[in-house]
């Protein structure tokens, strides 16, 4: 057996053939059985009537001396009954009657076995043409002798004629039932390979599934119902893939075109470097330059690792208590030198604790924070607000910038992604600060979200306590 093991249609097959053949060999064994009790209850029914006829004659017999006339009267019942043999015992053994060439079991010609109601027993005896199968039955009968003993009757019936009707007949059921469960098998094979017809199909189709063939579907309405919920399951996650692969696209060509602007940076600026030589204190100047560039390289290689592992779930932040009003404070408080060369007005309302990490709690609004104060225009405002939930702290932070359109709203935490394509300088970062802000709040269980609202942009982070 090969490690793929049986095959469905092979299975189903065996196992329908199965079935049926155990239906036809009970139907087979059902039959056989009701036909020779058939024949049973027709050779009793010939032989208590041989009883009662012999009933009926031995309530003739009026005195001892009578008895001798029961041969004569036997001979003339028994006329036409070839196949017939009946013997008469009195009560001390003797027979008073006696079929010629007779042979009887002991246990039915003994007056203490006899039954009552009779019970048929089977035996074989030798005969002209050979071993002949008998069924005989007996019974004592009283006589009209007042005071007499009852005499023994044993009666038997030659069942050849049957045993050899029964034989012909269980061999053709047997050989009926061998065809049928031939044919069974065969038409099972055939209504599987049918049946399991729109498996092919949904293989044939997923073999023609390619990295540039991901918006195929399969068609529900072509399968039967059974198969409906594997389908759909089967849609579901090509819809998955080609949703992570244009992902997966999207980022390694954002990715390339974020790299390839330090990189650019740093060849020109070497490369001019090397043109002609230059004085120490420019060659300084060329490497604090690089070294600008390096940082922004390895912040960008640093959140790239850091979102790669947020979506394989390796971020796993640790639990303390966490004061958000703090935390905003002390924020204010870095940030307030930007926000003064813009004449910005930062506020906080309410407070809350909540249990998380606070270094990347810290992060994710240090990030809402320096992207609001990137986008209110000079002399705005940025309001915090914290507000205590039934189920954990609601934080936003509304600036009146210029609204998101809602078109961007759904991608606006996607990495890479920027709003407004013409604000890509590089002192407004990578476009990774977002999405690393949604990774952190989804590490801790809560959600993030964006709204446009009259006059600016509102970020909402729900978290649990």
């Amino acid at each position: 057996m090969s490690p793929r093991g049986k095959s469905i249609t092979l299975r189903l097959t065996l196992l329908f053939t199965s079935a049926s053949t155990a239906v036809l060999l009970a139907l087979g064994l059902l039959i056989g059985n009701a036909v020779e009790q058939h024949f049973v209850e027709q050779d009793m029914d010939l032989m208590n009537g041989k009883l009662h006829l012999a009933a009926h004659l031995l309530e003739k017999i009026q005195t001892p001396t009578e008895f001798a006339t029961l041969p004569a009267q036997f001979d003339d019942a028994l006329v036409g009954h070839h196949d017939l043999d009946v013997v008469v015992r009195d009560a001390a053994g003797q027979t008073l009657f006696a079929t010629a060439g007779v042979g009887f079991p002991p246990t039915l010609l003994a007056h203490n076995a006899v039954t009552n109601p009779p019970r048929p027993e089977f035996w074989q005896q030798d005969g002209p043409s050979g071993r002949q199968p008998r069924r005989g039955i007996s019974a004592l009968l009283p006589t009209g002798i007042p005071g007499g003993s009852p005499v023994l009757v044993a009666v038997a019936v030659d069942i050849t004629h049957h045993e050899h009707f029964m034989a012909s007949f269980r061999r053709t059921l047997w050989l009926f039932v061998a065809v049928a469960a031939a044919l069974a098998g065969l038409l099972g094979w055939a209504a599987v390979r049918r049946g399991l017809a729109p498996l092919h199909a949904i293989r044939q189709g997923a073999a023609g599934v390619t990295a540039s063939r991901l918006d195929y579907r399969l068609p529900l309405d072509a399968v039967p119902l059974e198969l409906a919920a594997l389908a759909e399951t089967l849609n579901d996650m090509l819809a998955r893939l080609e949703d992570s692969f244009q992902r997966l696209k999207d980022f390694s060509s954002d990715l390339a075109h974020e790299l390839r602007t330090p990189i650019s940076n740093l060849m020109t600026e070497t490369q001019v470097a090397l043109t002609r030589a230059r004085s120490p204190d420019e060659y300084r100047e060329v490497l604090a330059s690089n070294a600008e560039e390096y940082e922004r390289l390895a912040r960008m290689v640093g959140d790239m690792l850091f979102l790669a592992q947020a979506e394989h779930g390796l971020v796993v932040p640790s639990r303390e208590p966490v004061d958000l009003a703090n935390e905003v404070r002390e924020l204010f408080d870095f940030f307030d030198a930007l926000a003064e060369e813009k004449s910005l007005q930062l506020s906080l309302t309410g407070s809350g604790q909540i249990s998380g990490d606070k270094l990347m709690l810290r992060r994710a609004l240090a990030n809402l924070l320096s992207n609001a104060i990137r986008h209110t225009p000079a002399g705005g405002n940025i309001r915090v607000a914290i507000e205590l939930t039934d189920r954990g702290a609601m934080l936003a932070i509304e600036n009146n910038g210029e609204p998101i359109p809602p078109e961007h709203l759904s991608r606006i935490f996607d990495r890479f992604y920027r709003a407004d394509p013409s604000r890509h300088r590089s002192n407004e970062g990578a476009g990774l600060g977002l999405a690393i802000t949604r990774s952190i709040v989804q590490a801790h269980g809560g959600e993030i979200s964006a709204h446009s609202t009259a006059d600016g942009v509102r970020f909402e982070i729900r978290l649990a306590r």
